[in-house]
């Protein structure tokens, strides 16, 4: 493992190892770096904190003291350029420092993501999930050896750490209880048993904790503990939160009462929810805890509640992941909760809703055009009339509204927005936020031709940030957008294994939408390998399964051009056949079949008459299709308007970043153009 990759050899720097799972530490190959006092130490600590991105200076400053020095930014070069002498002693003098490095405002810890123990448990720990019992065994306690105290034990007071030490606290419980739950499907209950003890001491408020160590009483023979432990459990619950047991508990109440023989079972690790099904079935179970829970949300917050507002739209937002039904219901409902806040006459709870609908957005035109006016909207009025000391991370979210709900707009607001809502989200280092951000850098990111590479970087950035933080459905996004941009770049195996991916994550956390874009990219993988015949009747199968996916913006005009680019692709007589629903695409439509059928003084007024394509993921496919009018007609001045728009696209494939269809490649598209134009 090394703590930065460069061209030289093994060097003291690429051997760095840091610690935070305690007080913070560093160690190379021959042992403890001598780290200075406590600033030194925090700006170390602070570094680590960002995870590879960069802290700017003056967010440095505001973190190492209350009351800045007058002197305070020469401090901080100071207390940097000591950290460089002794994370890379051997580095030559002004030589550009590797791993403690200055990038535009600020500073970044270029560590490799296995050179950080916080960084190394978060993965071990989410690994042990996929491994067979006795494996999570080993692999945990070997992640758990690796704790010395406290995380960041010496920032505990510090604001700029918290947020980093309640996560990794609770991914440390959740560790135990996972190498518990993999011990005693092992048959060693009995050696689980004092370190649940302990674990429910430090931590009397987690559930799972109370039924492991129950269950580990009862299968080492001692039903009386087990059933004390519960009246434990419930005890501390009534007493410390007011709260029932949950379902999981209860359930273990009774099945020792009745002495189930399904608790003497040894299998292998299984969720709290379904340690001992009920004869029903997952499906039942599933079913009866929601009402459960939907009943005591009843009962228990006031129907008037701003609370209940924003509990809506998290349940909007879920619904907008589950397929078609659950989109639609969810356009339905989101601007009816949008309007009900702003009925409060409270800011700050209508940013919230309005910021809580991230949904990932993969397609860059609307659904709903009036609703994503309505929304644009009511995200403005509420960024106008946000109160002073308003959070950051409020006007990101809002900010990030804008720029998805402006996608397939010429409108400066939706790419200025973008912007900003980027900026205030890598500076809050807030990886969910920043998700949410970079998805409206995507929709923004289709302004002209030949921007796939752009987009690829963004996915690239979506996927590694969202693997590490478990932000599944904005990991699925990523994979989408590269699959779409290595189409784009003519790199199938590349956009291939995109798929793959997708498909995976998509089976395992119940994600059906995907299905729809990985369906047309086989479509686009059949055009682009000549197989004319059977890409046209794969089109026509992936439309009709999109005619059921609740999505317009994407189906709306969709199968014609999506046919006749496939024979301008190869070469083919267009055949525009007007009858279809070409949707917005039907003026490019209307030239083309112009000049198709010789009325070629016609087709040039309507070439003319053409605006721009819309800058969504078809911009290209469009002006192919406007190119094969012009070429048809001899429309000269729309030749050159054409090719001064594909130019940028050069050596890339027409079209296929929308990752459903392809004109072919620009190269030959240009090189026909200049062969008119000569």
């Amino acid at each position: 493992m090394t703590g930065s990759t460069g061209a030289t050899g093994a060097t003291a720097t690429e051997q760095v190892r840091f610690g935070v799972l305690g007080p913070v530490a560093a160690w190379n190959s021959d042992g403890p770096l001598a780290l200075a006092g406590p600033r030194q130490r925090a700006v170390l600590a602070r570094l680590i904190v960002a995870r590879r991105h960069v802290v700017p200076v003056p967010r440095l400053i505001d973190d190492l003291w209350e009351d800045p020095p007058e002197r305070a930014l020469g401090t901080v070069r100071t207390f940097v350029a000591a950290l460089r002498k002794v994370l890379e002693p051997d580095r030559p003098h002004r030589a550009p420092a590797r791993l403690l490095v200055t990038e535009g405002p600020g500073y970044v810890l270029r560590a490799a993501p296995d050179a950080v123990d916080a960084w190394r448990f978060e993965t071990a720990v989410s690994e042990a999930r996929q491994l067979p019992p006795q494996d999570a065994v080993h692999r945990l306690d070997e992640a758990l050896g690796w704790w010395r105290g406290p995380a960041y034990a010496e920032f505990a007071d510090e604001e700029w750490a918290r947020t980093e030490r309640s996560r990794l606290a609770e991914l440390r419980a959740l560790a135990v209880e996972r190498r518990a739950e993999a011990a005693l499907a092992l048959g060693a209950a009995a050696d689980v048993v004092p370190d649940l003890d302990a674990h429910v001491t430090r931590h009397p408020w987690r559930e799972d904790a109370w039924r492991l160590l129950s269950l580990a009483l009862y299968r080492t023979g001692r039903q009386g503990d087990a059933l004390a432990t519960l009246r434990r459990a419930r005890a501390t619950l009534a007493d410390e939160l007011g709260l029932d047991p949950g379902p999981a508990l209860r359930r273990l109440e009774a099945d020792i009462l009745a002495q189930d023989a399904a608790l003497d079972l040894a299998g292998g690790p299984r969720p709290a929810t379904t340690m001992t099904p009920p004869p029903s079935g997952p499906a039942a179970t599933a079913s009866r805890l929601w009402s459960e829970a939907a009943a005591s949300y009843d009962r228990t917050v006031e129907a008037g509640a701003r609370a209940r507002l924003e509990s809506t739209v998290g349940l909007v937002r879920s619904l907008a992941v589950t397929g078609a039904g659950g989109l639609e219901a969810a356009r339905r409902h989101r601007m009816a909760t949008v309007e009900a806040a702003e009925e409060f006459g409270d800011t700050e709870l209508t940013a919230r809703v309005i910021g809580a609908f991230d949904v990932p957005a993969i397609w860059p035109r609307s659904d709903d055009p009036d609703l994503a006016r309505q929304i644009v909207a009511a995200a403005e009025r509420t960024l106008a009339h946000l109160p002073e000391d308003a959070s950051d991370a409020t006007r990101c979210r809002l900010l990030a509204t804008v720029a998805v709900e402006t996608r397939g707009a010429r409108t400066p607001r939706g790419p200025e927005a973008a912007r900003e809502a980027e900026r205030l989200a890598r500076h809050l280092d807030d990886p969910a936020l920043l998700a949410f951000a970079l998805n409206g850098t995507f929709m923004q990111s289709c302004t002209r031709a030949g921007l796939a590479p752009r987009r690829d970087a963004i996915g690239a950035e979506l996927v590694e940030l969202c693997a590490r933080h478990g932000l599944v459905t904005f990991e699925v996004l990523g994979h989408l957008i590269r699959l779409q941009a290595r189409a784009a770049l003519g790199d199938f195996p590349g956009a291939d294994a995109h798929a793959a991916a997708a498909t995976r994550l998509s089976e395992r956390h119940e994600l059906p939408l995907v299905g729809v874009f990985t369906r047309w990219y086989d479509t686009l993988r059949l055009a682009a390998s000549g197989e004319v015949a059977r890409a046209e009747t794969a089109t026509r199968v992936a439309a009709a399964h999109l005619d059921e996916a609740g999505m317009p913006g994407m189906r709306t005009g969709l199968l014609p051009l999506a046919l006749v680019t496939l024979r301008l692709a190869h070469l083919r007589p267009p055949d525009v056949d007007l009858t279809a629903d070409w949707g917005p695409h039907r003026p490019w439509a209307e030239a083309l079949a112009l000049a198709e059928t010789g009325r070629h003084a016609q087709a040039r007024a309507a070439l003319l008459a053409l605006p721009e394509p819309p800058p969504d993921l078809l911009y290209e496919a469009l002006c192919c299709v406007e190119a094969e009018a012009a070429l048809r007609s001899g429309d000269r001045t729309g030749l050159e308007r054409v090719r001064a728009r594909l130019l940028p696209a050069a050596g890339q494939l027409a079209g296929a970043g929308s990752g459903v269809l392809t004109a072919g490649p620009v190269d030959r598209w240009l090189a026909r153009i200049a062969e008119a134009l000569a």
